[in-house]
Order: structure tokens, then C-alpha cells, then sequence
């Protein structure tokens, strides 16, 4: 998530930078660092698929009522309470969100119809539709992962874990130019430049990150792919403590899928890009090691965090504890982070349903689009595999609290 937290924030094109009237040097600097993201919660080897062509542009959002949301009335909504309660925690203080949140306060969460009935009285669910038109959109999976770690860097365990540098500069321009809202730029300060902070290429063969190691672990493309859930947990056999590595920072390059990667070299075909199989190449292919996780030029830092409730998954961009297969990231330049959200999809390489009320409490760098969701399944090998798989097709209907204007800019 959260990998969270899960969790990585959120990044503008820089095409439309160069739309907007801000001082060169505000420009250049866009130009210059690439964007951030949160909780980089993404499925190596994911790609969006073709755009149906009969379909016609209009708005992101359109009003709909229950009855036309699958499998509505088959969810059992008391399994996403929690999660609706727990962003409801967050939400309460915005003026629009006041009243539902409020009246979620006082609903007996063990009794079915009243869930039901509570959010068809306090809600408007809005289909989503892309930009050209199309309902449907990609819908992966993320994690939590476990590691085997220590404290000391000795035997099997020679792959590092880095907290946040302290050369790392974080550009928050929105509090001067509100068109750059959810615009976050890295870099660091070199002379009176403000430059691009390094690669992971870059990162990996210098010796710039010394001194910030949290833990080492014994395996690097399951270091790799902790990067890419956001967090996870490390079990250290010298003190048999199991911690927890949330996300702390990230060297604001663009995320590149390894996956696509290996498809591109002609590996293997798009369809096989799963974690599972990534991981196999790795272990047929160990020369080729290097090259293939440094296709990926960004890299994620991480801070430890204590695990006292190990139910309880990381945390995501809402800064709230994800939920088990109730939770997801989402693109929050189209849908509100902390909304509800019914998702209409099919499980892992199946055509069996998989329609239920989740919360929109994530966010991830390659998590980019209006229709366009990362479901996280939790944490175990369970969740390892049926995340690493998740490549579905999938329909989205956002809650708002009645009365609400849709959010502009969708």
C-alpha cells in the first residue's frame, strides 16, 4: 500500500505545465524533477487496454441510483463498515462529508439492512467514465509482503532498506499556484540548482544513501517488490521481531513497470508479465538481475514502524490502516480520496464476479486514470498471489453524500 502506504502523492502531467502561467522558474523546475507518488501500490506489467471506439466523451462523473450498481444488493456492506467508518473519521470535517459521517456514527454496524439503507439515504452513487467515454477500466492488486531481515549486514542478508535522505528536497508548489495542486516535485539542491534527485541506477552504484539503512534483507527482488507495494513487514530472526516498513519518500522518478520491461526485450509476453513470473526470470536469468530492476529508475524510502495489531494492514495516503480486500488506491485527481467506491470487476484470471462496496483510501504512481483501481488483498501468501495476478477488467461507481457537487476537473 498501505504499501502505502502503500503509501507515493500524486503527479500532473508535465504537457500541462507548460499550459499554465507561472514563472519560469517554476517551469523549469517541473520540467526538471519528475513527479512523485504515494503509496506506489502497481501490478509490474500492467497496461491499458484499447479504447472502445463507439463509445462518446462526456462527463467523468454521471448520477446513477442503486439498483443499477451489480451485485449491490448481494454485498455484505457490514465487511466494508470498518473501513467506511475509519475514513469517515478523516471526512467528518469537510463541510459535505459532515452529515453523512455523523449519521455513519449512530448505524448498528452488525445489522445488514440498516447499512444498506443508510447509504441509499445519505448517497449518490456516480458511475465513472473515462475520458473517451469508456465505463470500464484496470483494476490490479497490491499487498503487504513479509521479509526476512536484520539489524546488521552479515550473511545472507546484503540488500539494504533505506530511510528518507536528507539531501531529499520536496516541492509542494500548490500553496503558491493552486494549478498545481496534487503536484509534488524531489530533487535536490547541487550549487544554486535545484537538479533532479539520482536514479536507482544512479543510487545503486554510488554510495550517497550510507549511513540510512534501516534493514537488510536477504533477497533484493523482494526488496524490489516491497518498493513497489509501498510497506510491508520484516521479520528479524536475531530478536524475532517482525517490524513494519511504511513509506517515507520516494526519489521522484517516474515508476517503469519491469514487467513491460521484459515484454519489450521480447522475455515474454505481456500476458505472463505477473510478479510470480518476473520473479522466475529473475532466478533463470540472475546476470541479467541488474539490468532488468534498474529499468525501473525510481526507488522508495521507508520508515519503521512498531506493529502492535498485525490484523491491521499499513497505512495509505488517507492516513488511515488499509483494509483487507475493502481497501483501494485510486487516482485522487478523479475520485475523492476517502469516498466509498462500488467496484464491479472479476477475481484473479477468472470471470467470476467480484462486486462489493470498497473505500477509496490509497493512492499509487502508476495509479493513473478515472476509471482505474489497485485493490489490495492484505497481507500473507494468499494475498502475495492473488495480488500478483490481478489484471481485471472493471466498472466504478463513486458515493457521494447527497447534494454534493461532483468535484470539478474529472
Amino acid at each position: 500500500m498501505n504499501l502505502s502506504p502503500m503509501s507515493l502523492n500524486r503527479f500532473t502531467k508535465l504537457s500541462s505545465l507548460r499550459r499554465l502561467s507561472v514563472p519560469a522558474m517554476a517551469i523549469s523546475v517541473a520540467v526538471l524533477l519528475a513527479a512523485c507518488q504515494t503509496t506506489p501500490v502497481t501490478t509490474p506489467g500492467v497496461s491499458q487496454p484499447s479504447p472502445r471506439p463507439t463509445a462518446q466523451p462526456g462527463p467523468a462523473m454521471r448520477a446513477t441510483s442503486f439498483s443499477q450498481l451489480p451485485g449491490w444488493n448481494n454485498d455484505d456492506l457490514r465487511e466494508a463498515w470498518p473501513a467506511v467508518q475509519s475514513s469517515c473519521s478523516v471526512m467528518i470535517r469537510k463541510p459535505e462529508w459532515r452529515a453523512a459521517c455523523a449519521a455513519a456514527q449512530q448505524v448498528n454496524g452488525s445489522d445488514l439492512g440498516l447499512l444498506r439503507q443508510y447509504f441509499e439515504t445519505y448517497f449518490t452513487p456516480y458511475q465513472l467514465y473515462n475520458q473517451d467515454g469508456t465505463d470500464t477500466g484496470l483494476v490490479t492488486g497490491y499487498y503487504e509482503p513479509l521479509l526476512r531481515g536484520s539489524r546488521r549486514r552479515s550473511g545472507p542478508y546484503q540488500t539494504p532498506l533505506y530511510q528518507a535522505p536528507d539531501d531529499l528536497l520536496t516541492i509542494d508548489m500548490a500553496s503558491v499556484y493552486p494549478e498545481l495542486k496534487n503536484l509534488r516535485l524531489r530533487g535536490k539542491v547541487v550549487g544554486r540548482k535545484v537538479v533532479p534527485y539520482p536514479t536507482r541506477a544512479e543510487l545503486m552504484q554510488g554510495n550517497a544513501l550510507a549511513g540510512k539503512e534501516i534493514v537488510w534483507v536477504d533477497d533484493p527482488v523482494e526488496a524490489f517488490f516491497l518498493q513497489v507495494q509501498g510497506s510491508g513487514r520484516v521479520y528479524l530472526p536475531e530478536s524475532r521481531e517482525t517490524i513494519r516498513l511504511a513509506y517515507a519518500d520516494q526519489n521522484g522518478r517516474p515508476y517503469k513497470s519491469i514487467g513491460r520491461y521484459l515484454v519489450d526485450k521480447g522475455e515474454m509476453e505481456l500476458s505472463q508479465a505477473s510478479a510470480q513470473n518476473i520473479k522466475a526470470w529473475v532466478q533463470a536469468n540472475p546476470a541479467r538481475k541488474e539490468e532488468l530492476l534498474n529499468a525501473n529508475p525510481s526507488y522508495v524510502f521507508f520508515k519503521e514502524e512498531k506493529l502492535p495489531d498485525p490484523s491491521k494492514g499499513p497505512k495509505g495516503a488517507q492516513g488511515i490502516p488499509l483494509t483487507p480486500q475493502r481497501s483501494i488506491a485510486i487516482d485522487p485527481q478523479h475520485v475523492p480520496l476517502g469516498a466509498p467506491v462500488f467496484l464491479a470487476t472479476t477475481l484473479p484470471n477468472s470471470d467470476r464476479p467480484l462486486q462489493r462496496l470498497v473505500v477509496a483510501q490509497d493512492t499509487g504512481g502508476a495509479i493513473r486514470g478515472v476509471v482505474r483501481a489497485d485493490y489490495f488483498w492484505g497481507f500473507g501468501d494468499e494475498a502475495e498471489d492473488r495480488a500478483g495476478s490481478m489484471k481485471q477488467r472493471g466498472m466504478m461507481w463513486v458515493l457521494l453524500p447527497k447534494g454534493m457537487t461532483p468535484p470539478s476537473g474529472n
